[in-house]
């Protein structure tokens, strides 16, 4: 009977009206939530019967229209942590299920979530706000390798900076080819030892000739001798005897003491070491006057100034840990009070091929599911994974003005099937009257 099918669509518009209701109020409960995803809401049809002569009322159902991959708004953040996604993916995360003094235990289960509020914990995990834990792949901190092969929790464990000593060091300068006066040139490095001590290595420049050079190694800290040799720098094709611009390094030679120079060759660096001992052992030191035939570290030019352009050395003295912080790539760095930092780990940006399909669960999680299909692994703004935004959080991607919008029409459609079950009741009570 067309009353009671009535009846039945209305109550079935009722329910689905419901969900609806449903939810546009958790999408506005979470429009503040840090990477919450809205859930819009669908509607299907269902047919009792229906042909070109006749159609009996069906009834309708409410479906929940998933929009994980609409874009949430990135604001900034004062957290050095805080990383936002900015396109497709998510950050994988895991959840812990005891949480001990020192050390957590990890559910096996895999989650992945756009909230990318993380703080470090007191363990040295990175946690966002709804308690989840962040994975990456490990990074060595010496040669910056990235391990793909698994993600596991980052935790900031190496909160020391060891001291390395100096084995390296790179002098950029001009020696002036008419010098004002015959007293040596003095440079001064400072360099480090096994401990991290800072010591002073003095280079005395003395010219003996045009292009000619020596320069004496000087280390006043030294326990066996603070003369540690000297070698003969000669500039030029003339003096060098090798195929060299004029005012560029032709040769190294000549060497004494703990002073080593190997032979020319062109385009090659154009180096000597000595030896030291700071009471640590003995120590190799590279002194590199940049590259046979360039201008690009030790020259003879026009002048009678020393000009020093630039000392670097590759020593460290120990440092302590000052913070953590994030890049655009996903890298997770230490700094140190030292100056230096090192890059510990590399969050991934994990994509699907139907990341709407995914499972939600608690604190805008989501599960993997068959229809998702696999999580798919790499860096970000690889094969179409989102780039990471540093210092910034994703927010929800609801709109409240859409919401409200929406619940306005919710709310008439939900009144108006009412409005179908009294009318369809009012019909049935008439049909029941006839019989009076």
């Amino acid at each position: 009977m067309s009353l009671f099918g009535a009846l039945n669509t209305a109550i079935s518009g009722l329910n689905a009206q419901s969900v609806a209701f449903g939810n546009i109020s958790d999408n506005v409960a979470n429009s503040q939530t840090v990477g919450f995803k809205r859930i819009d809401t669908s509607f299907i049809n269902f047919l009792t019967s229906s042909s070109a002569m006749s159609n009996s009322p069906g009834s309708m159902q409410a479906r929940p229209d998933y929009r994980n991959t609409v874009q949430g708004t990135i604001t900034q953040s004062e957290n050095p942590l805080a990383m936002g996604i900015v396109g497709q993916g998510f950050f994988t995360v895991s959840r812990a299920e005891t949480v001990g003094a020192n050390d957590v235990t990890f559910a096996p289960q895999r989650f992945y979530s756009r909230a990318g509020d993380f703080q470090m914990d007191r363990n040295g995990f990175l946690v966002n706000s709804a308690g989840d834990y962040l994975n990456g792949w490990s990074v060595d901190p010496s040669t910056g390798a990235v391990d793909r092969a698994a993600v596991n929790p980052i935790r900031v464990t190496q909160t020391v900076y060891d001291p390395q000593p100096t084995s390296e060091v790179t002098l950029s300068a001009n020696l002036p080819s008419t010098p004002a006066s015959t007293d040596p040139i003095s440079a001064q490095i400072n360099v480090y030892d096994a401990l991290g001590n800072d010591h002073v290595v003095t280079l005395n420049w003395t010219r003996t000739a045009a292009n000619d050079w020596t320069v004496a190694v000087n280390v006043p800290d030294d326990i066996a001798s603070a003369n540690r040799g000297t070698a003969r720098i000669a500039f030029g094709p003339t003096v060098s005897g090798n195929p060299v611009p004029q005012g560029t390094v032709g040769s190294i030679g000549n060497p004494t003491g703990s002073v080593t120079a190997g032979a020319y060759t062109a385009d090659d660096p154009a180096t000597l070491s000595f030896d030291v001992n700071f009471g640590s052992g003995v120590q190799t030191i590279s002194l590199n006057l940049g590259t046979y035939g360039q201008s690009g570290g030790v020259t003879q030019y026009s002048g009678t100034a020393f000009t020093l352009r630039g000392i670097n050395q590759n020593g460290v003295p120990p440092g302590s840990f000052a913070g953590v912080s994030t890049t655009g790539a996903g890298d997770i760095q230490v700094t140190y009070d030292n100056g230096q930092s090192r890059t510990i780990a590399r969050a991934p940006v994990v994509t699907f091929n139907d990341p709407n399909s995914l499972q939600r669960q608690d604190g805008q999680a989501f599960t993997s599911t068959l229809q998702s299909g696999d999580p798919l692994i790499q860096d970000a703004k690889t094969n179409g994974a989102g780039g990471i935004v540093v210092n910034s959080v994703e927010n929800s991607n609801v709109d409240i003005a859409n919401e409200f919008t929406r619940l306005i029409v919710t709310q008439r459609a939900y009144s108006a099937n009412t409005k179908m079950v009294t009318t369809a009741d009012e019909l049935l009570q008439q049909t029941l009257d006839m019989k009076r």
